[in-house]
């Protein structure tokens, strides 16, 4: 089944359309960026973190703010909201990421997310942070997780393994 691990995620795009990608706006790198300074001091909401991930092409390691969504018995998911980002691309070619919230750094591996099991998750984090994400997902929160099946393939999932 195409989309069950990295090597075809990346592969899938070569004979289709480009991968589903929202770019952000000059204001939404600017309040990425500030936001990003507030979470790495340690002051941003409760489950918010700046992920460090190695560049795919350079090695150096990038950074961004995110979201992580902790569902299903405390498994730990990271979920990719304007598609097939420069940071999900990094994920997928080094799966060694760390989080980091003020002094706190916590390392972990990722496991790219069956296309299977995407509709819950997105559900769940759609639901939970609602009113960060909305505009991102053209499926309301309230909606049955099936309704997510035919947009999963647009959003990298990953969960997260503490090293």
């Amino acid at each position: 089944m195409r989309g069950e691990n990295a090597t075809d995620l990346l592969e899938a795009r070569t004979d289709q359309e480009p991968a589903y990608f929202i770019r952000p706006s000059f204001a939404a790198r600017v309040v990425n960026r500030l936001y990003g300074w507030i979470t790495r001091v340690g002051l941003g909401l409760p489950n918010s973190y700046v992920l460090q991930v190695a560049g795919r092409k350079t090695g150096k390691i990038r950074s961004v703010p995110v979201n992580v969504l902790s569902y299903n018995n405390g498994k730990i998911f990271l979920v990719a909201t304007r598609g097939s980002t420069q940071w999900s691309r990094n994920v997928l070619a080094n799966r060694n990421i760390t989080l980091k919230r003020g002094r706190l750094r916590t390392e972990f591996r990722v496991r790219v997310v069956l296309a299977a099991e995407k509709p819950k998750i997105l559900k769940a984090y759609v639901t939970r942070f609602h009113w960060l994400v909305r505009r991102f997902f053209a499926v309301p929160a309230g909606a049955p997780s099936a309704s997510f099946a035919p947009i999963a393939d647009r959003y990298p999932v990953f969960e997260l393994i503490r090293l």
